[in-house]
């Protein structure tokens, strides 16, 4: 397995101290520039892959980004640390933007990134818990990831521990009618630790979701399995830590309305670009929009 990068885990310390000291204009700059960087990683790394999802990793890299650097209590050169929050990538195909933002809390080097989806790489197309320190679970398979929350928040609560339990979920994903079940037993056992962040931008691999198998009155399924819910746009940094930041004692639902390609303009909101791999072109526009 991956170990921590010293460096790198006293320079995102040092980075979430200025974000927790700073007021809300400035903490909603430096988490988009934070999120740029990120956003430029992933580029770089599905350039060298030939191969990943960059559609879907950009539109949840503001999310990743505020909870890493503002919400969650994790320790990266401690990554088994028992009372640690538990975030579940439960879209693994959006890998690259996790494995971007765990490299720059220090989880480890960020030289490793350079090694994405090559042959026997411990950062393979999807997270695996076993390789990758920072990883809570392997997902890929879609609907796995809010079962395994509920179970991991259950099992916290028999600890007696303080861990929270973040889940991120594609919204085509929420067709799988494990979700579902997941959502009846979380609202049942009043998992007022739990939080299912649901990734809304509205498109899925190859076509809208409204289009595929209506998910709306969305707000109103989640609440009627016994969740509270927000919606918040998913790119607005301070909104994100303001939602996240209340607490229940219920489980939450955070609908965070996304745009797929988010931050580069040709592949904002089209569907192609799920998993298209761009051109080299494309890429030097794209590099030059996100260090505006």
């Amino acid at each position: 397995m991956l170990t921590s990068s010293r460096p790198q885990v006293e320079q995102w310390q040092a980075f979430r101290d200025r974000v927790r000291d700073a007021g809300r204009d400035e903490r909603a700059l430096l988490l988009a520039t934070a999120s740029d960087q990120i956003r430029r990683d992933v580029l770089t790394m599905i350039e060298r892959a030939g191969l990943g999802h960059v559609g879907g990793d950009f539109s949840v890299t503001d999310i990743l980004v505020t909870l890493y650097a503002s919400v969650l209590s994790v320790a990266p050169a401690e990554p088994d640390w028992p009372d640690r929050d538990r975030l579940i990538l439960s879209k693994g195909h959006s890998a690259a933007a996790l494995y971007a933002t765990l490299a720059s809390c220090g989880f480890f080097p960020a030289t490793e990134l350079a090694t994405f989806m090559a042959p026997l790489s411990a950062l393979s197309g999807h997270p695996d818990r076993t390789k990758v320190p920072g990883i809570e679970t392997n997902t890929g398979p879609l609907g796995h990831g809010l079962p395994i929350g509920v179970g991991t928040a259950l099992a916290a609560r028999l600890r007696n521990s303080p861990a929270r339990t973040v889940v991120i979920l594609g919204d085509g994903e929420l067709q799988e009618g494990s979700n579902w079940e997941a959502a009846m037993c979380a609202g049942h056992h009043r998992l007022g630790s739990l939080t299912a962040v649901v990734d809304r931008n509205g498109l899925q691999q190859g076509a809208r979701t409204e289009d595929t198998n209506a998910l709306e009155p969305l707000a109103d399924r989640w609440r009627s399995f016994g969740w509270s819910v927000a919606e918040v746009d998913g790119h607005d940094h301070a909104a994100l830590a303001e939602v996240f930041a209340v607490r229940s004692d219920r489980p939450t639902a955070v609908i965070a309305h996304t745009q797929k390609g988010r931050g580069v303009s040709f592949m904002t909101d089209r569907v192609e670009w799920h998993h298209k791999v761009p051109s080299r072109d494309e890429l030097a526009l794209a590099r030059a929009e996100l260090s505006r």
